[in-house]
């Protein structure tokens, strides 16, 4: 069970749509029974509450299903917001039995608050029906916001266009409207022909650079952003356009007092099994989105989670000399169920790699680690050793970053039952272990030299 990431007992945390007031953030989220399995018995929207991400209040149900019969019998993603006097939700109405009637499965709704805790479904006729030409069951996760250079409310949402599923014409849609009850088609928002889909959309400004945001489930099956000076576009791709790995999934952001959030969830892997693949829904994980100086995005644990463990155990400084062969240094052992780690790594020599091993059984030499392929600038989650063939399914499970010698990386490792995250420089990587040989954590470098400093553990979070 974990005990700092969240997730409702007896479910699995699906799509979260965020929303932020006073000093709370409000997770509005599916509750997936896994009655039998992923998508088995209809859901809603649940809520929790936190100010920390450590600390939540779990309020119960906020948007309840509606019938087999009606059209939202599960509610899919959509889009919390204020504006006109009260607070909206716009959302995807699915019901799987509607395309052998012959209906679209997938139709955006409509529900209002005075308090965010209590919803009334206003039942009124949309005009979000899927538009002709687009498929009528893949229409869905609208995001809502006031446009203010141009003085109007922009909805846009997910979509493809009416083919084969595996043609990628998916795509983002823009809908606009000065009232919030009539809407305008705007035709296509980004459509760059790379996904066969387009989910869970997001659209914020920071500083001069507008950000579009997308979950794909086609080609690496994970988030991606694009950056633009303009609302309307060009939108461009950054070297490194994602913020995780394969297992973080459907994110969207709130920005509450200066702090933006990604609420994204780990999924699980099917039967709680290494070789196997993953599947929806899951455990959430914030990741604190900022802006760095050439505008692209990195991500960040916040503060308040990283603040949450027990006290530190330092561990001495020390540097690992292998020219020519692999070497490793164990640095903690009985690291528990719930731990963090951070350290300072330098490497220099030419080294092909180092990493850092958790789990470990010393005497199996059995781990998981968090490989840096120095020669291809990307570091890796696998098992060690890889045998017998294959240790863990890891595809997606890598991130690219620059890798140069002498320059100093802060390694951060937070490890929650079965959950690993990695952080190193702004790029996050989650991961689920589920076999767990052994309970200790080691460093290691491949044909070079490597230097930690400023190593550290807490084991456990505060009462």
């Amino acid at each position: 069970m974990h005990k700092l990431y969240y997730q409702f007992p007896n479910t699995w945390f699906g799509d979260c749509m965020p929303f932020g007031h006073g000093n709370e953030f409000f997770l509005y989220h599916q509750r997936d029974t896994r009655k039998p399995g992923p998508f088995g018995e209809p859901f809603g929207w649940d809520l929790a509450t936190t100010s920390d991400f450590v600390h939540y209040k779990d309020c119960g149900v906020a948007v309840p299903r509606g019938t087999d019969e009606e059209q939202d019998q599960f509610i899919f993603a959509g889009s919390v917001f204020e504006a006109e006097g009260q607070y909206h939700i716009f959302y995807t109405g699915y019901n799987r039995d509607y395309p052998a009637q012959g209906k679209a499965s997938q139709v955006l709704m409509h529900a209002v608050s005075d308090d965010l805790y209590h919803w009334t479904k206003t039942k009124e006729a949309l005009t979000f029906t899927p538009q002709e030409g687009y498929d009528p069951d893949d229409w869905r996760d609208p995001f809502v916001l006031w446009n203010e250079e141009e003085q109007v409310y922009m909805l846009i949402l997910g979509a493809r266009k009416i083919g084969p599923k595996t043609q990628q014409t998916g795509r983002t849609v823009k809908f606009t409207s000065t009232d919030l009850k009539n809407w305008k088609f705007e035709g296509d928002f980004w459509a760059p022909g790379l996904f066969t889909m387009h989910e869970m959309v997001d659209l914020f400004q920071i500083g001069d650079w507008w950000y579009h945001v997308v979950t794909e489930y086609s080609d690496r099956s994970k988030m991606v952003y694009r950056m633009s000076k303009s609302i309307n576009g060009p939108w461009i791709a950054p070297a490194d356009d994602a913020f995780d790995g394969r297992a973080y999934y459907a994110g969207r952001t709130f920005c509450l007092n200066g702090q933006r959030i990604l609420f994204g969830w780990v999924p699980t892997k099917e039967n709680s099994d290494d070789h196997a693949n993953f599947e929806w829904a899951g455990t959430f994980v914030a990741h604190e989105i900022y802006q760095r100086e050439d505008g692209t995005l990195g991500v960040k644990i916040p503060d308040t989670v990283w603040a949450a463990f027990n006290e530190r155990e330092k561990i001495a400084d020390f540097t690992i000399d292998s020219p020519y062969a692999r070497e490793e240094k164990v640095v903690a052992r009985e690291c528990g169920d719930l731990f963090s780690f951070e350290a300072d790594v330098k490497f220099s020599g030419d080294p092909r790699s180092f990493g850092v091993r958790i789990l470990e059984s010393e005497e199996k030499a059995q781990a998981y680690q968090f490989l840096f392929h120095v020669k291809e600038n990307r570091y890796v989650f696998e098992k060690n050793p890889n045998w017998p063939w294959f240790g863990c399914m890891n595809i997606g499970l890598e991130r690219p970053i620059d890798l140069n010698a002498g320059e100093t990386y802060h390694i951060q490792i937070i490890f929650d039952d079965d959950i690993a995250t990695l952080y190193v420089n702004g790029v996050a990587l989650n991961t689920r272990a589920y076999e767990k040989p052994g309970d200790s954590l080691s460093l290691f470098v491949t044909d070079g030299t490597l230097e930690v400093t400023n190593a550290s553990i807490a084991r456990g979070i505060k009462a």
